[in-house]
């Protein structure tokens, strides 16, 4: 069955952003990895510090594209039909917040 906005659901990512969003994970995964490896050879903590600062800033990154997607598709798809509007726009409003611990 094709996914349309109709039938979907939950969330909504576009193709193209999976994969984007697949690599970008593999690559944090990647860089958890390197941090626990540097734990067990007694790296210098500096330079732990800078590799959990390059986490951060990568699933933000992560984590906007995903916002992205949903007010393009989801939250763009309620106001047009004025379906439910207010309570997405409530709704990305408290996740925007979570997201930016506010």
């Amino acid at each position: 069955m094709e996914t349309t906005p109709e039938n979907t659901a939950h969330g909504y990512i576009r193709a193209g952003d999976k994969e984007k969003l697949r690599h970008r994970l593999r690559r944090i995964e990647g860089q958890v990895r390197g941090i626990q490896r540097m734990l067990d050879e007694d790296a210098y903590c500096i330079d732990i510090l800078t590799q959990l600062g390059s986490i951060v800033a990568a699933t933000e990154k992560v984590g906007l594209l995903i916002l992205k997607d949903h007010m393009d598709h989801c939250v763009r798809h309620a106001v047009e039909r004025r379906d439910e509007a207010d309570e997405k726009i409530e709704e990305v409003v408290s996740a925007v917040e979570r997201f930016l611990r506010v």
